[in-house]
């Protein structure tokens, strides 16, 4: 276990943002004099006092996004395309001083934050030139006399609420599309974790015209349920828990707004007899705990056919027991960091001891580490039966549980038994017992001897309890945007 010495700090006072909604174009105090403490996950300090936002702000926020959202929609697509390449440059001059401030809000290693500017760099240059490149169904006579023109639009403004595990990777996996897309936005970060989103609005102030990007931080039944039920708002997207998912949607029925939600995840790795178990147990060793399991893709829970169970869980306990927990700035190596609240580390000790108490088997871990902070012990658990509470919902932490079966219709069906669909994989040397199971898993995304490898050119998105609508791709583009037919009778 990595400490920082009580001299060290990853921020200086300079490096944070203006603790103020982000509307209009410019900082403003907003209409409250109450405050959000920002902590420190390793230390359990405030490190920041953000504003808490009002329905006051946000109805002012969205004000200035409707009388943007005009002119930005009116650029053409080369000029919108322009403005996110410059805000792809101005993160990546500053992706060392985001990397900091995300690691120092959230307790992230340096890798995983790092990785997370990387991606949010590549997620804009990827809108930009994707915006350019939209197709639709061709335009023609499809009745008589009449010449048929389909074309796309931005929807408005949308409001966007983002969670507290990926807060600028997040946030850029909204705005990107939606500003590509025409449209323009008010954002609510999460209230643990607002730093690097106000920072980012900080940084490219100067690059979108006033009104196009806004931020009030606050708590979501207040900011997050206006923005939902707002008239102005054409739609609503969310990444976050399920809870929230539902709170959202059905505040936005009201005015029978779109609804986009990414929502949680219990991930099935199904390993059969021929898969190649190290590769397997090594893929989970970064697929099972990136950012701490705090992740909806996660590879969390392990069916592993019987046959080969001992094997794997003993190559699978050998990879993880070598992860390097720290916290961040204690070195290059440090690949796991705190859980990001009491109240977080409190649910998942939580779900680690009913486990454990209902017979299940810590064969790594199973328990909070001593100290200061929210940091729990890369776990992998074993002897879970069908059913069990730790493989059924989301623990959202460095834990995996192994499962086994003895036939493949048995483990497709163990795998769908959760009430998430966002991702899954398959573990096999057979090609055709691989693209016939990858079928048959109700999720969104599957891979098949990998796990966790994301990229932009292909949507994130889930079934069921996951949510609809998709991130990432041109599959984004379409969500944020709606299709008009124009019909001309050209008979003569």
């Amino acid at each position: 276990m990595r400490r920082r010495s009580e001299a060290s700090s990853l921020l200086r006072q300079t490096d944070l943002p203006p603790g103020l909604p982000f509307i209009d174009g410019a900082f403003r105090p907003g209409s409250s004099s109450q405050a959000i403490n920002v902590i420190d996950p390793c230390t359990e300090r405030v490190i920041a006092q953000i504003a808490e936002g009002t329905v006051e702000d946000t109805d002012v926020a969205v004000a200035a996004a409707v009388k943007a959202a005009p002119g930005w929609a009116a650029l053409t697509p080369k000029e919108r395309s322009e403005t996110l390449h410059r805000i792809a440059d101005r993160v990546s001059e500053n992706s060392e001083l985001l990397a900091r401030l995300e690691s120092a809000n959230t307790g992230k290693p340096g890798m995983v934050a790092e990785d997370d500017v990387a991606q949010t760099v590549d997620t804009f240059r990827f809108m930009a030139g994707a915006l350019r490149a939209t197709t639709s169904a061709a335009a023609g006579r499809y009745a008589a006399d009449h010449l048929s023109t389909i074309l796309r639009e931005p929807l408005g403004v949308v409001g966007v609420v983002t969670p507290w595990n990926y807060p600028l990777l997040m946030a850029a996996w909204k705005i990107a599309p939606i500003l590509a897309a025409g449209n323009t936005l008010v954002i609510k970060p999460s209230e643990q974790t607002p730093l690097t989103t106000l920072k980012f609005a900080e940084l490219v102030a100067d690059l979108l015209p006033p009104g196009v990007l806004n931020v009030v931080p606050g708590y979501g039944p207040t900011v997050g349920t206006r923005l939902a039920e707002h008239p102005d708002v054409a739609m609503i997207a969310l990444t976050g828990s399920v809870r929230s998912g539902k709170a959202v949607a059905q505040a936005a029925a009201a005015t029978l707004k779109r609804v986009h939600l990414e929502l949680g995840g219990k991930a099935p790795v199904v390993i059969f007899p021929d898969a190649d178990l190290d590769s397997a147990a090594t893929a989970l060793r970064t697929a099972g705990f990136w950012n701490s399991g705090q992740e909806c893709g996660a590879g969390c829970r392990v069916l592993v056919h019987a046959d080969v169970a001992e094997r794997f869980t003993a190559l699978l306990v050998e990879q993880v027991s070598t992860l390097v927990v720290g916290e961040p700035g204690t070195g290059d190596d440090v690949e796991l960091g705190p859980l990001i609240s009491k109240a977080h580390f409190d649910r998942v000790t939580g779900y680690l001891e009913r486990a454990q108490a209902a017979g299940v088997r810590a064969a790594l871990g199973g328990s909070a580490l001593a100290g200061n902070g929210y940091f729990v012990a890369p776990t992998v658990l074993v002897d879970v039966p069908e059913g069990a509470e730790c493989a059924q919902e989301e623990i959202f932490g460095p834990v995996i549980t192994v499962e086994t079966f003895t036939d493949e219709a048995e483990a497709i069906a163990r795998a769908n038994a959760v009430p998430y669909g966002l991702s899954a994989s398959v573990w096999t040397d057979d090609a055709r017992r691989s693209h016939d199971v990858a079928a048959r898993l109700d999720a969104g995304t599957v891979w098949v001897n990998a796990h966790l490898v994301l990229a932009n050119e292909v949507p994130w998105g889930g079934f069921k309890g996951s949510g609809y609508g998709r991130d990432l791709s041109i599959y984004a583009l379409d969500d944020y945007s709606r299709t008009k037919h124009v019909m001309h009778h050209v008979g003569r």
